[in-house]
């Protein structure tokens, strides 16, 4: 099957994938370990996927309809920003971690945090979807409408991401705060060493 066979379905299927790519991962688990409330954490996921759409979108329109494709020469930089945004939501949540304190607003409908990471995580990868659709996707509207269904599946994707890794810091799931920190930890630990691979990769 090709992109042009079933482009829609296409569209979908590859962004509800991309969802669940590494970086991805780390740095939507890493945001819901503040969460009590499996609710709050999908909504994270939803939002983080809006980011991520808004970015690519908008890159989209530079791109297809601009045609300003010097951007190009920068899409190892925009990793490297993604590799540095993820050293820092590490340390971020080390420091609560190690000072023990509990951010009070998590669990309140501030979304900021997920849509700004997905917001970055857009600049990852979004320069070669988007020539994949230029060279493969005819028409300007069609291409700009395949980004849009491409970040719906990214969205769906990241919503059942999100709601999975929150499960071990619902209150109705367990109280094991041994085992809650100790993912905290882990998943800050994981955010700082693959950061710092991602920015190895792209500057080194």
């Amino acid at each position: 099957m090709d992109i042009q066979s079933f482009p829609w379905l296409f569209a979908a299927i590859v962004g509800f994938g991309h969802a669940f790519e590494a970086d991805h991962l780390l740095a939507v688990g890493n945001i819901v370990t503040r969460r009590d409330n499996l609710m709050h954490a999908v909504k994270d996921g939803i939002y983080w996927g809006l980011g991520h759409t808004s970015t690519i979108f908008l890159f989209g329109l530079l791109m297809i309809v601009g045609k300003m494709t010097f951007f190009e020469g920068y899409f190892g930089y925009f990793e490297a920003i993604v590799g540095v945004m993820l050293i820092v939501l590490g340390f971020v949540r080390m420091n609560q971690f190690f000072n023990r304190k509990r951010d009070h607003h998590a669990d309140t409908d501030k979304y900021h945090v997920a849509y700004g990471v997905g917001l970055i995580h857009g600049l990852a990868g979004s320069g070669a979807m988007i020539l994949l659709v230029m060279t493969e996707v005819q028409g300007n509207i069609n291409s700009l409408l395949y980004l849009l269904v491409f970040g719906v599946g990214s969205v769906v994707g990241m919503l059942l991401a999100a709601g999975i890794f929150s499960l071990p810091f619902s209150r109705k799931i367990t109280d094991n705060q041994t085992l809650q920190l100790g993912l905290v930890l882990l998943s800050s630990l994981l955010c700082i060493g693959y950061g710092g691979y991602i920015v190895y990769q792209n500057l080194v």
